[in-house]
C-alpha cells in the first residue's frame, strides 16, 4: 500500500522542512514537479517562491484508491475497497469516520452532494442530498423571531435545516453499493468506541470551533456541547485520544436499522424532543418528509475538457461560468501565476458571482435560468466587461428571460467507479447545538437564505438553501479523468477553477496542480441578499511573486498576502484512460492523505 500524508504548510518548521528538501534534492523534485527551467527559490513565511512544485509524490494505484482531509478516514475507505467494497461504499465510510475524527468539517447533522461515474452506463450521474427548512415555519414567523436582526444568525436554532447527509448515504449505497452497510460503517463505530488520537490540522480547527461556539449567546443550549467534544473543559489537543460512544450508538442504529432509524426512527424522536425543549423550530414531520434527489448534472466544455456541477442549489455553476469566460484569454501565454492571469481570473469570478447572487437557488421554488448562464453565448457577452487595466467594482449580474469548513472526499474502485463527494455542517463545526446523546452537532446551512421574500432564495417552508459545497468532476472523450474537489466556502469555485486550469493550461500533475500557490477574492454579492463591497478584496498566498502583488495595486485590486487557511482545501483522483491506473492527491495545507493498492 503507498501512503502520501500532509499537514498544515503554514508551520514554520515545515517551511524550513520543504527549503531544506528543495536544496538537498532539487533534481528529484524537478522530476516529480515536472518544474520549468528555473528551479524553485527560497521564499519568505510558508512556502516557496519561483517554479511550481509538489509537496510529496502522487500516490498511483490500480485495484483502488482514496484521497481525503484525515488519514483515518482514507484507511477506511481503502479497507472497504480491499474488502470488495464500491468506491460509494468507500466514500460512505470515508465520510462516516470523517464526521468523528473532523467534525470540524463534517457529520451526520450536515448535508451531501455527490458525482458518481457510474462505469456500467458511462455515465456522471449527481446526488442532492441537502436538506430543507422546517415545514412549520413561515417567513413571517422566522422574521418575528429574529426581532430586529436583518439576517439569519449563524450559529442556534434558526439557522437549522433537516441534515440531508445520512440519507445521501442511503440513496448512494442503494444504487452502487456492494458491501453491507454494518460494515461500511465499522471503521467509524470502533474509532468513535475506542478512540483515536487527533491530527494537527483537526485539533487546531477543534478548539477554534468551540471557543467561538461558547462564546455565542444566540446558542439556546450548549452543554451538549461541551460534554462531547470538550475533555476535561478544553478541546482535545493534537496526538490526544478522544472517544465519542454517543455517535457510536448512532452509527449503530442506522447499522441496525437503515435512514429509517434517522429519519422516522429515534434520531429524528430526539431532535423532536430537543427543539421542543429549547424552542427551535425543526420537527420530526421534517424529517419524515425529507429525501434525496437524483439531478442531472450541468456541464461545460473548457478546452476539450467535459467538466460536470451539480445544478442548484448549489454553486457548481459558478466553476463552469468562470471556465466559460476564461476560454476566451490565452492563459498560458500569460504565465503561471502571473499579475494578467490573476486579474483576469478574479474578474471572471466577480462576473460568476454577480449571478450567483442573482439567480442560484432551490430549482423547486423558482425558476433558475440554467441553460442561458452556462451557455458560451452568455459567456461571450459577458466577456467585454473584463478589462485588463482596471479592477471592476460591484459588476451587475447579467438579465435573463423573465421567470417567475467542509470535507471533501474522491474514491475509486478496480471497476472504474469513481466518487467525488463533498459533506458539511456549513460553518465549521455547526450550529453548536447537539441533540441529547447523539454525538453529533446539527447544521447551520439555513443562515444562507435570503430574508426578502422577492429573492429567488428567500427563506420558505420546505426549501433547500443557497449551497457552497460543490463537488467536481472532469471527462475527456467520454472517459472519466477527474474526481476532485476544493472546499472552504466562497473559495470553492475559485479553487475548482484554478486546479482546473492549472492542470488543463499548464500542464500540472494532480498533485502539483493542488500544491501551487492560490489566491482567493472575497467581497463580491451574496445569494443572502448581502450587498458587495466594490473591488472587494484579493487575497494571495505566499509563493505569488510580489511583483505580480503590485502590479494588481496599481490596476486597482485591495490585494494582500494573507496566510491561513482562505486558500480552501484540494483533493483529486485522476484517471489513465488507457491503463486504467490511478493517480491520488491531497495538498499541504491540512491533514490531507491519500492511499491507493
Amino acid at each position: 500500500m503507498q501512503h502520501g500524508a500532509g499537514r498544515d504548510g503554514r508551520n514554520r518548521w515545515r517551511a524550513g522542512a520543504l527549503l531544506l528538501a528543495a536544496l538537498v534534492s532539487m533534481p528529484l523534485m524537478t522530476e516529480i514537479a515536472g518544474a520549468a527551467e528555473t528551479l524553485a527559490q527560497p521564499g519568505r513565511g510558508d512556502r516557496l517562491v519561483g517554479a511550481n512544485f509538489a509537496t510529496r509524490a502522487e500516490i498511483i494505484a490500480r485495484n483502488g484508491i482514496a484521497a481525503t482531509s484525515q488519514p483515518l478516514a482514507t484507511q477506511a475507505a481503502i479497507s472497504i475497497l480491499q474488502q470488495g467494497g464500491s468506491a460509494v461504499d468507500a466514500a460512505i465510510a470515508a465520510n462516516a469516520t470523517l464526521g468523528l475524527v473532523e467534525p470540524t468539517g463534517s457529520g451526520m447533522g450536515g448535508d451531501l452532494f455527490a458525482l458518481v461515474w457510474d462505469p456500467k452506463t458511462r455515465k456522471v450521474v449527481g446526488l442532492n442530498a441537502s436538506g430543507r427548512a422546517p415545514l412549520g415555519q413561515t417567513l413571517e414567523q422566522l422574521r418575528r423571531r429574529l426581532g430586529d436582526r436583518d439576517a439569519i444568525p449563524s450559529h442556534g436554532s434558526l439557522s437549522v435545516t433537516v441534515p440531508g447527509a445520512v440519507d445521501g448515504w442511503f440513496s448512494l449505497h442503494q444504487r452502487f453499493g456492494k458491501l453491507p452497510m454494518d460494515r461500511i460503517l465499522a471503521p467509524a463505530i470502533a474509532y468513535a468506541r475506542d478512540g483515536f488520537p487527533l491530527s494537527p490540522y483537526v485539533a487546531y480547527a477543534w478548539n477554534r470551533n468551540m471557543t467561538r461556539i461558547l462564546a455565542m449567546d444566540v446558542i439556546e443550549e450548549k452543554e451538549n456541547a461541551r460534554k462531547t467534544y470538550l475533555i476535561d473543559g478544553k478541546a482535545p489537543a493534537a496526538g490526544q485520544v478522544f472517544r465519542n460512544p454517543d455517535l457510536a450508538r448512532t452509527y449503530e442504529l442506522l447499522a441496525k436499522g437503515g435512514r429509517d432509524a434517522f429519519y422516522t426512527g429515534p434520531v429524528a424522536g430526539t431532535i423532536d424532543a430537543y427543539m421542543k425543549r429549547i424552542g427551535g423550530p425543526l420537527r420530526a414531520e421534517d424529517f419524515a418528509a425529507h429525501s434525496s434527489t437524483w439531478v442531472e448534472p450541468i456541464s461545460t466544455n473548457y478546452r476539450g475538457y467535459d467538466v460536470w456541477q451539480i445544478p442548484p442549489n448549489g454553486q457548481g455553476l459558478a466553476t463552469l461560468q468562470m471556465l466559460n469566460l476564461l476560454e476566451g484569454f490565452d492563459l498560458k501565454a500569460m504565465g503561471h501565476n502571473s499579475a494578467d492571469m490573476i486579474h483576469v481570473m478574479a474578474e471572471a469570478k466577480k462576473l460568476a458571482f454577480a449571478d450567483r447572487a442573482r439567480w442560484y437557488a432551490d430549482p423547486a421554488f423558482v425558476k433558475v435560468p440554467l441553460e442561458r448562464l452556462v451557455s458560451k453565448d452568455y459567456a461571450a457577452e459577458r466577456r467585454p466587461l473584463i478589462r485588463m487595466d482596471r479592477a471592476a467594482a460591484d459588476p451587475a449580474p447579467g438579465t435573463m428571460p423573465e421567470s417567475k469548513d467542509t470535507i471533501f472526499l474522491a474514491t475509486a474502485d478496480k471497476d472504474g467507479m469513481m466518487v467525488a463527494l463533498i459533506q458539511s455542517n456549513y460553518r465549521g463545526m455547526g450550529s453548536g447545538l447537539v441533540p441529547d446523546g447523539l454525538g453529533f452537532m446539527l447544521q447551520d446551512r439555513g443562515e444562507q437564505f435570503a430574508l426578502n421574500p422577492a429573492h429567488p432564495n428567500a427563506y420558505a417552508p420546505g426549501k433547500r438553501p443557497f449551497h457552497t459545497i460543490i463537488p467536481g468532476f472532469v471527462t475527456r472523450n467520454g472517459e472519466p479523468w477527474l474526481a476532485f474537489g476544493v472546499m472552504g466556502g466562497a473559495m470553492q469555485p475559485q479553487g475548482q477553477v484554478q486546479v482546473l486550469v492549472n492542470m488543463i493550461d499548464f500542464g500540472m500533475g494532480v498533485q502539483e496542480a493542488g500544491d501551487a500557490a492560490r489566491w482567493q477574492h472575497d467581497g463580491s454579492a451574496e445569494p443572502t441578499g448581502e450587498p458587495g463591497k466594490g473591488v472587494g478584496e484579493l487575497y494571495l498566498e505566499q509563493g505569488i511573486d510580489p511583483a505580480v502583488l503590485a502590479e494588481l495595486k496599481r490596476r486597482g485590486h485591495a490585494v494582500m498576502y494573507k496566510p491561513g487557511t482562505h486558500y480552501g482545501s484540494y483533493e483529486g483522483i485522476q484517471r489513465d484512460a488507457a491503463t486504467g491506473v490511478y493517480r491520488g492527491a491531497t495538498e499541504m495545507r491540512v491533514d490531507g492523505h491519500a492511499a491507493g493498492f
